[in-house]
C-alpha cells in the first residue's frame, strides 16, 4: 500500500532523461520569461562589449608603438572606459533580474513540493524520514537555484564570447587559430572524464548530507527522550559520524576539483606561450602587427576562460541533474489513495458505519494480515470500544476509516456510501480525530483550537474550549488564548493538551469521531476533567474508541474485541463477561494486575507480538493529532 514514484521512460544519467529534467525544472521559469528575456538580451550587449575591449586594444597599442599618435591614444582611451562601464552597467542589471528569477522559482518550487508532499497517503511518510525530506526542500532546491541564475547567465555569456573571440581570431590570422585549435582536444577530454567523477560525487554529498540532517532532525524533535535516556553522547556520535562521512565525501570531490582546476589552468597557460611562440613568428614574418598578436592573445586568453567556465558549468550541472532527480522523483509519486473522477461530496451525514469483510495488509508485507475478513456495523450515535492484545489491528481498523489507507479487500460504508466513491476532503470533514498523544503546533492556545474550524469566531472558539473544560486553565495563562504553546505544545501539561485537541475536535463538529483513549496516560484529576469533555464530545455522534484499560468502556453500547486482525466478539460489556472469552479474561486479568496501563494486553499479546510488530509501529503513530 505504499506511494510509488512513477518509473521515467529513460535510463538515470541518460542525455534523454536530463533534458526532460530541464525541460520539466524551466517551467517553473516560464512565469517570469520577460524578465528573462530583457536578462538574455543584456547577456548578449555586455558580451559583444566584452570583445570590444580586446578588439579596441590592438588600435591602442599600435597608436603607441606603430603610429607614434598620441590623440589617437586619448581617443581610444575614452573609448575603452565608456565601453567597460557600459559592460559594467549590464552586468548590474544581468545579476539583478537572475538574482529575482532565481529566488521566485526556488521559492515556487518548494511551496508546490510542500503541497504535493501534503496530499500524499501516509504510507509514504512511513517509508521517508523526516529529515530527508527537509534535506531536499532546502539543500536540494537551493542547489537548483544555482543554474537559474548565474549557471544561465555564464553559458550563455561564455558561449558568445567565445563564439565571438572564435571569428575574431579566425579573421585575424587562420594559420595561428589552426595552430590554437590543435591544444583544444586535449583539455575537452580531460573536462569530460573530470566532470563525471564529480556528478557521481556530488550526487552521494547530497545523499550523505539528507542522512545527516535526518538524524539533526531526530535527535532535536526527540531532546525530552534523549536526556532521559542520558543518550547525549550517543546522539553526538551518531551525528558526528553522517557529517564526517558527508566531510569525507564532499573532500573527495574537492581533491578531483581542485586537481581538475589547475591542470586546466597549466595547459591553458602553456598554450598561450605556444601561441605567442608561433604568433611572434607570425610578427617577425610581417603577417601580423603588434596590436593584433596582443588582441589574439587576450582572445586566447578568452577563449581559455570561457573553456574553464564551460568545465565549472559541467560541474555544478552534474550536481543539479542529481537534485532535480531527487525532487522530481517526489512530484512524481502518486498518492495510493486516488480520488475517483467525479467523487461524490459527502454532505451532512448520520453516521452509520459499515465494514463488509475488509482485509488490510502492508504492500511490502502481503503475506501479514493485519486485518482478516472483518464485518461490522456501527450505528448512528453508537459507541463502540475496540478491544484486543498489542497488534490485533485496532489503529489500522480506526486509519482506514477517514482513508488514511485504503483496505486490501472489501470496503468500507459511511451511510451506505463506498469511501473510495466519496471526496476524500469532504469524507475527513465529517470525522474528528482525538489522539493518545496529542500534537499541538507551536502557535497560540487559540491558534491550535482554531484549526478545527479556521473561520470560527473567537466566541466559538471560547464556547468549545468551556466544552472541554480547558477555558479556566487557559484564562489563567500569561496571555490566554494568545499564550504560545510551544513545539509540539511542550509549555502545557498533557491533560491541557489533550483538552485543547478536545476543543479542536467539539469546534470542528463531526459526525464520527475516532478516540485512541485520551486519559490511560494522564492523573486522576486532569483524567476526570478529560472524560467528562469526551462525554460531551461523544453525546450525539458515532464513536469508536481504542480501548487500553477496560474500566474507561463499561458504558459504551458496544465492545469489539480483535485478535490477530480478526473480530473474534462483539457485544456489551455485560454480555462479553457472560461469554467467557477473550474480553473477560482480558477483564480478569486487568483488573487483576491493579489496573496498570494495557497490561493485559502485553501479557496476551507477548507471544504474538513478534510477527506483527512492524505493522503495528507503522500504524501506532498515524492519527495526526487534529480534529
Amino acid at each position: 500500500m505504499s506511494s510509488q514514484p512513477v518509473e521515467p521512460a529513460s535510463a538515470p544519467g541518460s542525455p534523454l532523461r536530463s533534458l526532460g529534467q530541464f525541460r520539466r525544472l524551466f517551467a517553473f521559469v516560464r512565469p517570469h520569461r520577460y524578465r528573462l528575456y530583457i536578462a538574455l538580451v543584456v547577456i548578449a550587449l555586455g558580451s559583444l562589449l566584452g570583445l570590444a575591449g580586446p578588439y579596441t586594444l590592438q588600435f591602442l597599442i599600435d597608436a603607441v608603438f606603430k603610429n607614434n599618435d598620441p590623440k589617437l591614444l586619448n581617443q581610444i582611451t575614452l573609448l575603452l572606459v565608456g565601453i567597460f562601464a557600459l559592460q559594467s552597467l549590464f552586468y548590474f542589471v544581468r545579476a539583478y533580474l537572475l538574482s529575482f528569477i532565481g529566488e521566485r522559482v526556488m521559492a515556487d518550487l518548494r511551496i508546490k513540493l510542500f503541497s504535493h508532499l501534503q496530499f500524499l497517503s501516509l504510507s509514504f511518510f512511513n517509508e521517508r524520514r523526516t529529515g530527508e525530506l527537509v534535506s531536499r526542500l532546502t539543500n536540494d532546491v537551493s542547489t537548483v537555484r544555482a543554474l537559474v541564475t548565474s549557471d544561465i547567465s555564464t553559458a550563455l555569456s561564455q558561449a558568445l564570447t567565445f563564439i565571438g573571440a572564435l571569428i575574431l581570431i579566425v579573421v585575424t590570422d587562420w594559420r595561428l587559430t589552426l595552430f590554437m585549435f590543435a591544444l583544444i582536444p586535449v583539455v575537452i577530454v580531460i573536462a569530460t572524464l573530470f566532470g563525471r567523477r564529480l556528478r557521481a560525487l556530488s550526487s552521494q554529498v547530497q545523499d550523505q548530507l539528507a542522512n545527516a540532517t535526518t538524524v539533526l532532525e531526530e535527535a532535536l524533535g526527540g531532546i525530552r527522550v534523549v536526556q532521559s535516556f542520558v543518550r547525549e553522547h550517543y546522539e553526538i556520535k551518531r551525528f558526528s559520524e553522517n557529517i564526517e562521512k558527508t566531510f569525507s565525501l564532499a573532500m573527495k570531490r574537492t581533491r578531483i576539483s581542485a586537481l581538475f582546476g589547475p591542470l586546466i589552468s597549466f595547459l591553458g597557460f602553456a598554450a598561450v606561450v605556444s601561441i605567442f611562440w608561433f604568433g611572434g613568428h607570425e610578427v617577425l614574418a610581417g603577417r601580423l602587427t603588434a596590436g593584433q598578436l596582443f588582441m589574439f592573445l587576450v582572445l586566447t586568453l578568452t577563449i581559455a576562460g570561457s573553456i574553464g567556465q564551460f568545465s565549472g558549468l559541467w560541474t555544478g550541472l552534474q550536481e543539479t541533474l542529481g537534485a532535480t532527480r531527487r525532487l522530481f522523483e517526489i512530484l512524481d509519486t502518486q498518492s495510493d489513495i486516488i480520488e475517483q473522477p467525479g467523487a461524490e461530496v459527502l454532505q451532512r451525514v448520520e453516521g452509520r458505519i459499515t465494514l463488509e469483510r475488509v482485509s488490510f495488509a502492508y504492500q511490502d508485507e502481503p503475506e501479514t494480515m493485519i486485518l482478516d475478513d472483518v464485518s461490522l456495523e456501527i450505528q448512528p450515535g453508537e459507541v463502540i470500544a475496540l478491544v484486543g492484545p498489542s497488534g490485533a489491528g485496532k489503529t489500522t481498523l480506526v486509519n482506514l476509516i477517514p482513508r488514511f489507507f485504503d483496505p486490501s479487500s472489501g470496503c468500507i460504508r459511511i451511510d451506505g456510501r463506498d469511501l473510495r466513491s466519496l471526496q476524500v476532503e469532504s469524507l475527513r470533514s465529517q470525522i474528528g480525530i482525538v489522539p493518545q498523544e496529542t500534537l499541538l503546533f507551536g502557535s497560540t492556545v487559540g491558534e491550535n483550537i482554531l484549526y478545527g474550524r479556521l473561520d470560527a469566531t473567537q466566541d466559538e472558539v471560547i464556547a468549545a474550549a468551556r466544552s472541554a473544560n480547558a477555558h479556566e486553565f487557559i484564562s489563567a495563562l500569561p496571555k490566554g488564548y494568545d499564550t504560545p504553546v510551544g513545539e509540539r505544545g511542550v509549555k502545557l501539561s498533557g491533560g491541557q493538551r489533550q483538552r485543547i485537541a478536545i476543543a479542536r475536535a467539539i469546534l470542528k463538529d463531526p459526525r464520527i469521531l475516532l478516540l485512541d483513549e485520551a486519559t490511560s496516560s494522564l492523573d486522576s484529576e486532569s483524567e476526570g476533567l478529560v472524560q467528562e469533555a469526551l462525554e460531551r464530545l461523544m453525546a450525539g455522534r458515532t464513536s469508536i474508541v481504542i480501548a487500553h484499560r477496560l474500566s474507561t468502556i463499561h458504558n459504551a453500547h458496544r465492545i469489539a474485541v480483535l485478535d490477530e486482525g480478526r473480530l473474534v466478539e462483539l457485544g456489551t460489556h455485560a454480555e462479553l463477561i457472560a461469554a467467557g472469552g477473550l474480553y473477560a479474561h482480558l477483564h480478569r486479568l486487568q483488573f487483576r494486575l491493579g489496573e496498570l496501563p494495557k497490561a493485559a494486553e502485553d501479557a496476551s499479546g507477548a507471544a504474538k507480538e513478534a510477527p506483527r510488530e512492524a505493522g503495528r509501529r507503522r500504524g501506532m503513530n498515524l492519527i495526526p493529532g487534529v480534529g
